[in-house]
């Protein structure tokens, strides 16, 4: 687990999961003093991501997800029957995305994935969720997929960007539904607009900080 650094103290935990055939990120957020904990993104592997949460004690509290691409979503079915009733979060623009992940899978990528049976509840920008002592505020960032949203995180500076900004990148728009003109905008005013050193978590490749994002990324000068 990294600490995350928080305002007045170092109030969270999380741990990256490289998983799944896209080497997508599953990221596991903590608060080392009560134990809950949320997983963002169980795209596949769902028994290491369990093993990871007994090893650790956690008691899960919620699933977010960023966007319902299935290198997102595929575990979400296996730890949800795994753990019980475990709630899903997931914007209500992604929901018919979530609900042909395996038809989109195949079509796209030619990966063969179980259709995720899951309910999930809808959240919106400006949402504050709050998943036992873990919290962060929602914005939404369409252009890749149209409910993408990222995960402010409280009591830390660090945001969960999904497929949205990486380092030295941005997330793809030449999917059906991607806008590179709106990822842009999005952007820039959801996750530019926040602090210098937030750290971006991103769904794939290594964390970024704002600030090098301002400084490096060719997408985003001009």
């Amino acid at each position: 687990m990294t600490l995350l650094d928080g305002t007045p103290a170092t109030t969270r935990s999380l741990e990256a999961l490289t998983v799944g055939p896209i080497a997508t990120n599953a990221y596991l957020v903590g608060d080392p003093t009560t134990r809950d904990a949320v997983l963002i993104d169980p795209g596949a592997e769902a028994e290491r991501l369990l093993g990871r949460l007994r090893a650790g004690d956690w008691n899960l509290r919620e699933i977010w997800l960023t966007h319902a691409h299935f290198d997102h979503i595929g575990a979400v079915d296996d730890v949800v029957e795994a753990l019980g009733d475990v709630p899903v979060r997931l914007h209500v623009d992604d929901r018919d995305m979530y609900g042909a992940a395996k038809e989109i899978a195949w079509a796209f990528s030619g990966i063969a994935v179980a259709q995720p049976r899951t309910p999930t509840l809808d959240i919106a920008h400006g949402d504050e969720l709050h998943a036992g002592s873990i919290g962060a505020a929602v914005r939404h960032v369409p252009g890749h997929a149209p409910g993408h949203v990222v995960f402010v995180l409280h009591g830390a500076r660090a945001v969960m960007a999904g497929d949205t900004l990486f380092r030295g990148g941005i997330g793809r728009t030449d999917f059906p539904n991607g806008d590179h003109d709106l990822l842009i905008a999005g952007i820039r005013r959801e996750l530019l607009s926040l602090a210098s050193d937030t750290v971006v978590w991103p769904g794939h490749g290594p964390a970024t900080t704002i600030a090098r994002e301002v400084l490096e990324n060719g997408f985003l000068q001009g």
